[in-house]
């Protein structure tokens, strides 16, 4: 279903921009508009989320997180450690 509504722009060189990049896109300065809507609207969803992400990020600190690096450096090492004591015992049967 569409729903019409009046956009009234008070600066011409917006209006201008909008109506010269409908035409290079091909596409009604509507959809234009509807998708800076949408995009405006999920990036206030994602902003929402921030404090809920900050709180998250402050746990990880306090209970001693570490990064992706140091993890990964750390499962390498595991491997190694666990290659090497299967050699180790190849040889020792």
């Amino acid at each position: 279903m569409s729903k019409k509504m009046t956009v009234v722009f008070h600066d011409e060189e917006l209006y201008t921009y909008l109506k010269v990049e409908a035409a290079r896109r091909h596409i009604a300065a509507s959809e234009i508009i509807a998708e800076a809507v949408r995009e405006w609207l999920e990036s206030r969803e994602d902003a929402e989320l921030l404090p809920a992400i900050e709180a998250a990020r402050s746990e990880w600190q306090e209970k001693g997180g570490r990064t992706w690096d140091k993890a990964e450096h750390e499962l390498k090492e595991a491997l190694r450690q666990r290659e090497r004591a299967a050699e180790a015992k190849v040889v020792q049967d």
